[in-house]
């Protein structure tokens, strides 16, 4: 057992576990990613949720997560993964739930002009629990009214809306209906801010108090996580959309529209934020990285802001499965040769396991750099090619269909690899779970390009290191955190397309081909050893736990007694 380990068995000895056991911690985010089968995220802070949400299981800790179920996921690729015809929740492993009558226990929101009903799935581990709203069910008489939960970041405005009030809203309401008394209320980003309004209403009827005060009670209880800075991670709304789409709530709220929007305006606008709901109402807030955090208080100056760096669920994303040092390669040899196969099966490049290989997979946005490693194209080919120290790489990834700029990088990656590269890069597509399994443990090298100060922590480097991949990296996010100088290779702007090339030719080849001539006791092994132990001592999901434990659920706890 750990220090983590160790630090929750010691806790569930104290009053504290006893009130959290009465009155749980809830947690709302737009994504969770548990497994394949089930589309229920995009990219990194889905899977954050979902090593969250593991974690909590597998400490026993009372802790209860709310979502919504899409039944389409997050983009239309095409996928032998997922077919909407084929798979049903029962089959992805998520169970109904079901009202004192046993029948499907139904959640309703004022949406415009009508009712939205939406039943619920749920997904448990231990003491966790995730409850996913969908609005698939014959209670709604109209299809457009059944389709409102289908995608996951729809690029349709008002549909969205109706998304994270069902979110919010409906999350809250189904607390009541499952009679869950929470201490704690986390948004996870600004997509369940929603939740905000349901809660000044529920503090108004129950203690009669006005609108101000109930403000001021709830702040107690919610905590906010930010998880970007970047502009286009805080959608807003055009206030006259959603005065429509409220507009039968704040009736039932008694409350007027504009006391409602007020909450959630930006400054001098007529936008409604869904973040700066959360940043005014929240009592905790915490950034992901303390980077993040250093950039987030020059925006945020009149905010309190804690640090909680994510971190990865060890027994998910563990595919070495040892502590002894000298099975270290010979299972990177067989996560290796498991992705070959892959490759092969569907590239048709049949390339060998002494190859160096490097990874780059993720989501595709602009900031992430996918093609940084690719901007000296003629330079990569020619170190790539070497007969002596040959390089492959493999990439994957997925854009979304709203993001034009991404959809233009993705094609001309796709584009270069196919016409440029050919027999020495390959494209995998339907990137999943699974696949994510396969890349960050099959991969010699994993290749982090994200503009710094940009990428608010990211996840993908932790969990192809915990498998002894070694980074190659700009400083941003958690690598900021790390120290690399025995793991990996840090990579600088203003040249940085050249400075992989260089690292890649002068350290990285040469040091991996010296290993493969004498692997016993090499440099290329030590490196691998302290890329396992960093993660494990401080980047795994547990430490996470702890760390919110610490930081924003106990003094919330605290005051509460």
């Amino acid at each position: 057992m750990n220090n983590f380990d160790q630090w929750f068995s010691e806790f569930k000895k104290t009053n504290d576990y006893q009130i959290l056991s009465k009155n749980p911690v809830v947690y709302f985010c737009a994504e969770y990613a548990l497994t394949s089968e089930i589309q229920s995220y995009a990219g990194g802070l889905g899977i954050l949720a979902g090593d969250l949400l593991k974690e909590a299981g597998k400490q026993d800790l009372p802790f209860v997560a709310i979502g919504l179920y899409y039944r389409e996921g997050y983009t239309q690729e095409e996928s032998e993964h997922w077919n909407r015809s084929r798979i049903s929740p029962e089959e992805a492993g998520l169970k109904p739930v079901l009202d004192k009558n046993k029948q499907n226990l139904l959640v309703s929101v004022p949406i415009s002009d009508k009712t939205i009903y939406a039943r619920v799935w749920l997904w448990k581990e231990k003491n966790a629990s995730l409850y996913l709203l969908d609005t698939e069910t014959p209670e709604n008489e109209k299809r457009e009214d059944r389709d409102i939960t289908n995608r996951l970041y729809t690029t349709n405005k008002e549909i969205r809306i109706k998304q994270e009030m069902l979110l919010g809203i409906g999350g809250i309401r189904l607390l009541k209906r499952l009679e869950i008394q929470p201490s704690i209320y986390h948004l996870n980003e600004g997509y369940p801010a929603f939740a905000i309004f349901e809660l000044i209403k529920e503090e108004m009827d129950n203690n009669k108090s006005d609108f101000s005060k109930a403000c001021e009670q709830i702040r107690q209880k919610i905590i906010y996580t930010n998880h970007t800075l970047i502009s286009g991670g805080h959608h807003t709304f055009s206030a006259d959309l959603v005065s429509i789409v409220i507009s039968d709530y704040s009736k039932e709220f008694k409350i007027s529209v504009t006391d409602l929007l007020s909450l959630g305006l930006i400054p001098d606008s007529s936008l409604f934020s869904p973040t700066m709901l959360c940043l005014r109402l929240s009592g905790k807030m915490n950034t992901v990285s303390d980077l993040h955090n250093e950039e987030a208080k020059k925006i945020w100056r009149d905010r309190e802001i804690e640090t909680v760096t994510n971190g990865i669920f060890l027994p998910f994303w563990d595919k070495i499965n040892s502590d002894n040092e000298n099975d270290f390669f010979p299972k990177h040899q067989e996560n290796k040769r498991k992705l070959l196969a892959v490759i092969k099966e569907k590239t048709k490049e049949n390339w060998s396991e002494n190859e160096l290989l490097i990874g780059w997979a993720r989501r595709i946005v602009a900031y992430k750099r996918p093609l940084a490693i690719l901007e000296n194209l003629e330079e990569f080919k020619k170190l790539a090619t070497n007969s002596g120290r040959p390089i492959k790489i493999v990439f994957a990834g997925i854009s979304h269909e709203n993001d034009a700029e991404a959809a233009n990088l993705l094609n001309k990656l796709q584009s270069i690899v196919q016409n440029e590269l050919k027999t020495t890069a390959v494209f995998l597509k339907n990137y999943n779970i699974e696949l994510a399994e396969l890349l960050i443990a099959g991969c010699d090298i994993w290749l982090n390009t994200p503009i710094v100060k940009s990428e608010a922590c990211g996840t993908s480097g932790m969990k192809a290191a915990l498998n002894c991949v070694l980074p190659l990296t700009t400083r941003d996010g958690w690598v900021n955190e790390a120290r690399l100088q025995k793991v990996g290779w840090t990579a600088h702007d203003p040249n940085l397309s050249a400075d992989l090339i260089r690292l890649l030719e002068n350290e990285i080849a040469p040091l991996y081909y010296q290993h493969l001539n004498i692997p016993i006791g090499s440099d290329w092994v030590k490196r691998m050893v302290e890329a396992r132990k960093m993660i494990i001592n401080n980047f795994s999901a547990t430490r996470v736990l702890k760390d919110y434990m610490e930081k924003m659920y106990l003094p919330i706890i605290t005051n509460l007694q």
